[in-house]
């Protein structure tokens, strides 16, 4: 990114003054950073990040891959990777059935237009981090830590705003999921009313995307929401800048290359096969749970 055109007279030293939150908010910055190094630093958390999540919390990526090839038995908590993997492709499928039902009553979603392709690219980068801090650990993690627990210390905290569901003794699902839909209108409406906005369609994606993001969350982490929401971000948008710099086409155009269509279509075929698992899991459970009881 940094070696092509794609910033036009921004590149790996541009200066950061401040970091751009929904549009109009900003927070001003008062030392010497530059694009390139906030880059770095962004990259050095998601290689973090996805180190975690390839090698926990239970079990390491590969082997739980390959009970679930050898037994055919999905334990949903044994590793994060295998969680974001199965509800990113999940989330896409949604957004894509939410945005064929506007276009069918004639709303069309409309995104914000960008002052610069490099600069936006870091924010794609730096969002999901920001949001997730915001509207899922302050709005959800935090008044599930007062509600429910049973010990006040520094690293209960911590753990607790981490993971919830694995270390909070959470016996009312209805404050959780009555958090969720807060958190998640929140997180739609913020997409429709900063200043920069996205058209008001994007406001059902947001929020469904809001719902199930606060759910990872609550469910199984942080580090979930954070790169299901990093892969709906950035993954698309990487590769419709890479083939608008191979092309030397606009990213409008981009959008409708052929490779990002087959994508779409593989994503969606992905989430629909993961969506009937989880449905099929679900009920398999549930009749389990009834033949114990009888």
């Amino acid at each position: 990114m940094f070696n092509s055109d794609i910033g036009g007279d921004i590149n790996f030293e541009y200066p950061i003054s401040s970091f751009d939150v929904f549009g109009e908010i900003g927070y001003p910055i008062h030392f010497d950073i530059q694009l390139g190094d906030l880059f770095i630093v962004l990259w050095s958390v998601y290689v973090i990040i996805f180190t975690i999540s390839i090698l926990g919390p239970n079990k390491g990526f590969l082997k739980t891959l390959s009970a679930i090839l050898t037994t055919g038995k999905l334990d949903t908590k044994s590793n994060y990777m295998i969680v974001i993997t199965k509800w990113f492709s999940i989330l896409i499928l949604i957004s894509a059935i939410i945005e064929f039902i506007q276009q069918g009553f004639g709303i069309v979603n409309v995104p914000p237009r960008a002052d610069n392709n490099l600069t936006q690219f870091l924010y794609v980068s730096l969002s999901p981090i920001v949001e997730e801090f915001a509207f899922r650990l302050i709005l959800i993690g935090l008044p599930l830590y007062f509600f429910y627990t049973l010990k006040f210390s520094m690293n209960h905290f911590l753990n607790s705003l981490w993971n919830p569901s694995r270390n909070l003794h959470v016996y009312d699902l209805r404050k959780v999921f009555l958090l969720i839909v807060l958190s998640g209108v929140f997180f739609g409406l913020a997409h429709i009313l900063s200043g920069e906005y996205w058209s008001d369609a994007k406001f059902a994606q947001a929020t469904a995307s809001g719902f199930i993001l606060g759910w990872l969350y609550f469910r199984f982490g942080l580090i979930t929401s954070i790169l299901v929401h990093w892969g709906l971000n950035y993954f698309i948008f990487s590769y419709v800048n890479f083939i608008s710099q191979i092309n030397h086409i606009t990213i409008d155009a981009a959008f409708s290359n052929p490779m990002i269509n087959t994508m779409e279509i593989i994503f969606l075929i992905s989430g629909i096969i993961s969506l009937s698992i989880l449905i099929l899991h679900y009920f398999y459970s549930k009749k389990s749970t009834e033949l114990r009881i009888e």
